[in-house]
Formats: C-alpha cells, structure tokens, sequence
C-alpha cells in the first residue's frame, strides 16, 4: 500500500492544478525578495563588527601575516578572521638550570649470575624456596637424599677408631720398651721397631681422620644452599628428581640485583668529558625511563667506561650502577638511558610544544599575540632552553599554535580544562548513543565516574546481559521486529485533511521507525493496562503482540482505504 506524506493545502492544490500562474509567479518573487534581504543584513551586519572584514575579501589584498584574506579564512587570526578570538592554551617563559643530557638506549645486567647445581647425585627430597623469592648468601634452598651419605660417614668414623685404638696400644708399649732400654733389658732395636709401628699407626689414623672429614663434606653437600644473594629464577629441577652435579641447567638461577648495573653505548664525541670527570671522581648522574618515556624507573650514577671504541657504531660502552631498593629493576630488561654530562644555570626557558619551525607566539597584553624568532638550544624534560627576544614571565601559547596568524586576537584557556573538555569528548564519541537512553540515573551516575576502559568494559557486560535476556528491555521489541517494522502498512491521506487527521486512520511514520530503532514506535499507541502487560511477556509472546497490533492497523488501514475509494465513486458518479 503506498506510504503518505503529509501536505499542505497550497501543494495539495498545486497537485490537484487549481493555483493560478499568477499566484504562483507571486509566490517565487516574494521567496527571491526575503532571501536578498537576508543577505543585505548579514553583510550589514559584518561591517559594523568588523570593518577590516570587506578589505580582506577583496582580490589581491594581503594579511599583515604576508597571506591572503578569503574571506576571513586564512586572514589573521585563522578561522572567522580578526574579530574571532582563538582559544588558545600558554605557557609562562622561567629561567631555571637546564641539564645537558645525552640519550642512549640500555639493557639492565645482573651484577652476578650463579647456576645453583648439586654438587653431589641423589634423589631431590625437599625444596626451601620459591620461584622469583629474593633470598641470601647461605640460605637452605634443597635437601638431597642423605642416606648413603651418611652410612659412608659412619664407615670411616668406625675406622678412625680402630685405627685409634691401634696406634694408643702401640704408644703404651713404646713408653715401655723405653723404660725396659733404661735399664739395660731389652734391646734397643725392638725399642726402635715399636717406635716405627707408632708413627705407621699416626699415619693411618691422619688417613683415617681425612676420610671423615671427607664424608662429613659429602654429607654436607645434601644440603644445598644460596652461593650469593639475589633473586631466584624458575626452578629447573622437581621433587623426586634425581640431580647430578653434571646437570646443565641445575637446580635453579640466582641473579644478583642489588645493586644492579645498565649497560648502554654512547657516542665517541662525549669520551673525552666523561674519562676527565671519572678520572677527577665527579658522579654523572644517571637516569633510567620506561619504553614510553613517560616514567622514571631509576636514578644511579656513571660507573666505568669501556677500553675500546666500536668502530662500526663509533660509541664506546658505559656501565650505571642502581641501587634497585624496590626491585623493580630486572636483568635484561630494556630501559631508556639519560645520562647528564653538564648543567646550564638560569637558562631561559620556554614549554617545548610552544616552539614551532624555531618561532614562539608571543601573547601581549591586549590579547593578541606575535611571532618571536629564538635559537633553540638544550631539552630537557618538557622544557626547552632558548635564546632571543624574550624575558621571564613572558606568556607564550602553547596550543592552538596552528590557528593562529600575526596580530590574531585570542581567548587563554586553562590547558587542564582543554584536557578534560578533549578527554569528554573521546569518552562520549566511544560511548554507544543509543545504550544511556534506557540507564537509571544511578547507572549514569555511576557511569561519569568510571575511565575510559571500565566505562567500554560496562557497556559491552551490558549488551551482552540484554542478548542473554533476549532483548527484555526498552528497546528489545524493537530489535526482535525488526525485520517486519519495514512492512508496514500505510493508510492513504484523505485530499483536504492534514497529516495528523489522517494519522489515526493509518499507522503513524514514526511506529516503523521506533520499532526498528528503540521499541517505541508503538508505545505511546499503547494503554498503560497495555504497557505493563507488555513488559510482562517473553520474547516471543512479545512478538507474536507486535504482529497482531500490525494486522489490526493494516485491516483498519484497507478499510479506510476502501471507504474513500467507494465515497470518490459516489462523487464522480453524482
């Protein structure tokens, strides 16, 4: 059936082909004389605000920016010329000590590394420790079976006793041999040979002690402890196991990490400076930042400069020493290095994204600003040492630099509220525009507390709640009838009745589009009895509502169709 538009009387006529030529001719003079005055105050009213406004717009006249002014577009000032303020944001012109920093990138290095192994073989009985602890010098890490170890100790300590035994049996009978020799019973060679079986007997029970001392060792190194302190690593090695000293791979990894050593290169040009300043025993500064540049990790201090040049880089390597307190520094980890060689005192500074192409734009007291020529010199941080025709305390702008021209007026922004106003911005164009139709103002409330990550984090948990419940919110019915919204029937436009007499006889425009949209096309056609039995139905039982409420308009809708046709035979017959 075909869809109706709403109509006016005048193109209702015009349709039927009842106004004149002369009202017509009428009509189009007064629409060419209403926009000619339209246009006659807009320009009236530009000259009174601006009179350099019609200077610019002619052909060939030039900004004092040295560009042409179309129109107020590229005049001074940028966008809507002179008489436009720019918003801009500025920073304040300071002396303060700036550091000479060279930049490097670095690679932290344990101070020292040890490969913890058994050092005798058996079966790995019990481990002391965990994965990443930070343990010391001497501390239980694993016990090895110590059995065998300790029947092999009880062994030799039986021996030494014999042996013992022995050799005190054998000085008893030399002390008496000796007193027999005194007087003049026994020879004096037995005397000698019992003093040899002594001395044989010292020998044997020295072996004997040796041997010991030996299995107490060996029974020692069943218990396996820390060679340094540092930080473990993963353990290689589980219960049960049975380890040998051979293995490659050990038991487990210490590294040693306090303190903690970077290792970077820099450019041959700076040797000379920093072996003079080692030499006099001067500390240079070190500072460690993240991948982005954007956190400090550590400070330490210059510690040794390698003995030989690359010269295929043209650096020579350099080691820092950090303190690493806190732990947070591991070896092997990629860091950014800034090292200071020097520092300027009271140099004067200016914000570094307040410099473009070696120019600055000076903001003056009547709020317009002007181009300063400077020499830039050293960075450091979010400044940037210049020299030229600036003094301190000298505002300069430090965005909105791309709008700006010779002589343009401006408006000083707080930069924190261009911040938040630019953030507001991102936050709202991410957010879906149809999901905070349907919150409660607690979730809204909740939701302007929430960052960026939970607030996307909330909106997709919320879809994917709706999905599971099939669509039992607002703008469900919308999306489960969709599909038919477009079906719609339509009834036709009685000639002479407006568009919103007509609307009751035919389904209204907006319903194909609600329901396609929100679900609340046919709403506000409800009854509040129907609404809230509405809101009570399933999914489906929903559908089969919105189907039904369709067939009644569309039957309501042809009969209507059917009494106009049947009452224009009437009339063409009479």
């Amino acid at each position: 059936m075909p869809r109706t538009t709403p109509q006016t009387p005048f193109f209702h006529s015009l349709q039927q082909g009842k106004v004149k030529p002369g009202v017509l001719a009428g009509v189009i003079v007064l629409l060419a004389v209403a926009g000619g005055g339209a246009w006659w105050y807009q320009q009236k009213q530009a000259a009174a605000i601006d009179p350099s406004a019609s200077a610019a717009a002619k052909p060939g006249a030039q900004a004092s920016g040295g560009r042409g002014g179309r129109s107020g577009r590229m005049g001074p000032g940028g966008p809507g010329g002179m008489s436009q303020a720019q918003p801009v944001s500025v920073g304040v012109v300071e002396q303060r000590d700036m550091r000479v920093l060279i930049s490097a990138i670095g690679t932290m290095s344990a101070r020292a590394t040890a490969v913890v192994r058994a050092k005798v073989s058996g079966e790995l009985l019990k481990l002391h420790f965990k994965e990443g602890d930070e343990v010391k010098a001497g501390q239980l890490l694993a016990e090895i079976d110590p059995r065998s170890f300790a029947a092999s100790l009880a062994q030799m300590q039986g021996s030494l006793v014999r042996d013992q035994a022995q050799l005190k049996n054998a000085q008893l009978d030399l002390q008496r041999y000796r007193e027999l020799l005194k007087q003049d019973s026994i020879a004096s060679q037995q005397v000698d040979t019992q003093e040899a079986l002594v001395r044989q007997l010292l020998g044997t029970v020295a072996a004997d002690q040796g041997q010991v001392d030996a299995a107490k060792l060996q029974l020692s190194y069943t218990k396996v402890t820390a060679p340094i302190s540092g930080r473990l690593g993963l353990r290689q090695a589980d219960l049960g196991n049975v380890v040998n000293p051979s293995d490659a791979n050990g038991l487990v990894t210490i590294t040693q990490v306090r303190p903690i050593d970077a290792a970077f290169s820099i450019p041959e040009a700076h040797i000379g400076t920093l072996a003079e300043q080692l030499r006099a025993g001067q500390a240079m500064p070190v500072e460690l930042w993240d991948r982005e540049q954007k956190k400090m990790l550590a400070k330490g201090k210059l510690n040794a400069l390698d003995n030989t040049i690359d010269t295929t880089t043209g650096t020579v390597k350099a080691k820092a020493a950090f303190d690493n307190a806190d732990g947070h520094l591991f070896a092997n980890q990629f860091v950014n290095v800034k090292l200071q060689v020097r520092q300027i005192d009271q140099a004067l500074v200016v914000p570094a994204n307040a410099v473009q192409n070696n120019y600055v734009y000076l903001v003056k007291p009547d709020n317009t600003v002007t181009q300063r020529k400077i020499t830039v010199g050293v960075a450091d941080g979010d400044y940037v040492s210049v020299r030229g025709d600036l003094q301190p305390g000298d505002k300069v702008v430090t965005d909105g630099i791309d709008r700006l021209r010779e002589g343009a007026q401006v408006n000083v922004v707080d930069s924190d509220k261009v911040k938040k106003v630019d953030q507001a911005v991102q936050d709202a164009a991410s957010q879906p525009r149809g999901a905070m139709r349907n919150l409660t103002p607690e979730q809204r409330e909740k939701i302007a507390k929430m960052t960026p990550e939970e607030r996307k984090e909330f909106f997709q948990k919320l879809r994917a709640e709706r999905g599971g419940k099939g669509g039992s919110t607002g703008a469900a019915p919308a999306q489960q009838d969709k599909a038919g919204g477009a079906d719609q029937p339509k009834g036709p436009q009685e000639p002479g009745k407006s568009a919103a007499e007509a609307r009751p006889a035919a389904e209204p425009a907006a319903s194909g589009r609600g329901e396609q949209g929100e679900g609340r096309g046919d709403r506000p056609q409800l009854t509040p009895e129907q609404r809230a039995k509405l809101e009570a139905l399933s999914p489906e039982e929903r559908r089969a509502f919105f189907q039904k409420l369709r067939a009644e308009r569309a039957a309501r809708a042809e009969g209507a169709s059917g009494a106009d046709s049947s009452s224009g035979n009437n009339g063409a017959g009479r």
